[in-house]
């Protein structure tokens, strides 16, 4: 476990590297995304409703930065065939990908086991454990490719330390940390590759929301004060970091 303290990112940290951002329409993946395209990259914007992300694209225009592009896809239905399909589109459009923030969640109202289904949990692994395995499997030729790729997995802190009522959303984020470790071992060898893990903690987020309606939403961290971790582990300061889980920890 590390803290990312003090970091101080440079204005072109991630100029001329291609970057896609699931979950970029809403919260922390749209934060991501703005971010890494003020700091030089091109974001693809995935998420699920095209509005979101069209809202996202025009912010990033406005900013006359790089061009995003958009691409929808409902996780939730996607199969291998729709993850390798995105992998082909980037190849052809942009030639290259140089990271990719799994960012996309979805879980239900907190509740205990008896009263969850069996429907709900494949939802809750597809969305929160396929799909970012099945991602990452389809986009790995254009990773191995890069001079310097990064692979982030957003993970939770009831996947971390599983506790009462999280379900199978803690047990799916527990296997996205499994994964990333998984990964970290098969890609020890490459200097090029690397993934690591990333806790938001309490933020306030459309999920935070979903599970805490009470909390106040002015007295939380906002999305925007957790951006330099994101700029850390995505650009080319973290080269060395492999295999980490990093908790995101004050401003």
């Amino acid at each position: 476990m590390e803290e990312i303290k003090n970091y101080a990112p440079s204005e072109n940290l991630l100029e001329d590297r291609v970057i896609l951002v699931t979950g970029a329409g809403q919260g922390l993946g749209r934060a991501a995304a703005l971010t890494y395209a003020q700091h030089g990259a091109t974001v693809i914007l995935h998420g699920r409703k095209v509005e979101k992300l069209e809202r996202v694209y025009d912010e990033i225009e406005a900013m006359g930065k790089s061009q995003a592009l958009i691409y929808p896809l409902n996780l939730e239905q996607a199969e291998e065939k729709d993850f390798f399909a995105l992998s082909e589109a980037i190849s052809q459009q942009l030639g290259r990908l140089d990271g990719i923030l799994h960012n996309a969640a979805f879980l239900y109202s907190l509740s205990p086991i008896e009263n969850q289904t069996i429907a709900q949990w494949k939802t809750l692994l597809q969305v929160n454990l396929i799909a970012p395995f099945a991602l990452t499997k389809a986009c790995l030729p254009l990773l191995k490719s890069a001079p310097d790729a990064s692979v982030i997995m957003t993970s939770n802190s009831s996947g971390h330390k599983p506790s009462a009522y999280w379900g199978g959303f803690s047990v799916a984020k527990a296997g996205t940390e499994a994964l990333a470790k998984v990964l970290a071992d098969e890609w020890e060898s490459m200097t090029n590759l690397r993934i690591n893990t990333l806790i938001p903690g309490i933020v306030n987020s459309p999920q935070r929301i979903k599970t805490h309606p009470g909390e106040v939403k002015q007295t939380m961290r906002q999305p925007e004060d957790l951006m330099n971790a994101y700029l850390y582990l995505m650009g080319p300061d973290s080269r060395s970091v492999r295999g980490q889980i990093m908790v995101c920890q004050g401003n």
